[in-house]
């Protein structure tokens, strides 16, 4: 350890990486930088996409609370929502914040993406079904 503080101050003391008072800032202001857009911005985009999810939730949605509890939902009000969580009829009132994820929106976005896929894919067939009859020509 004291090698360390050695190296470092006789390297300031000869005019190397800490000459510049400016040095310091700079680095600064890059740690701050490459902090933001490694754990700030990301994080910001999440807790939008939640919002935006939470909003979107509308009567008929199947959704899993924070708690893990898993229901239909029945009735939406500004800011609770009553679900019902089993076959017998049992309501729940909970609050929009307590939703963790919209499970009809999960499907419903997994089978476009599907979709989109499955027709990429006939795409990428048709056009070479082109090459192929444009080349025997």
């Amino acid at each position: 350890m004291n090698f360390i503080l050695a190296a470092t101050g006789s390297a300031t003391a000869s005019g190397g990486l800490g000459s510049s008072p400016y040095s310091m800032i700079f680095l600064m202001i890059g740690m701050f930088a490459i902090m933001y857009f490694v754990m700030i911005r990301p994080q910001k985009k999440r807790q939008k996409e939640e919002m935006e999810m939470r909003s979107a939730i509308d009567v008929g949605d199947e959704i899993t609370t924070i708690g893990g509890i898993c229901g239909r939902v029945v009735s939406v009000k500004e800011n609770h929502l009553i679900i019902e969580s089993s076959s017998a009829g049992s309501k729940i009132q909970i609050l929009r914040g307590a939703v963790q994820s919209n499970d009809t929106a999960n499907a419903r976005l997994q089978a476009e993406r599907e979709a989109a896929r499955a027709e990429a894919e006939k795409a990428k067939e048709e056009k070479k079904k082109n090459k192929k009859s444009k080349k025997e020509d």
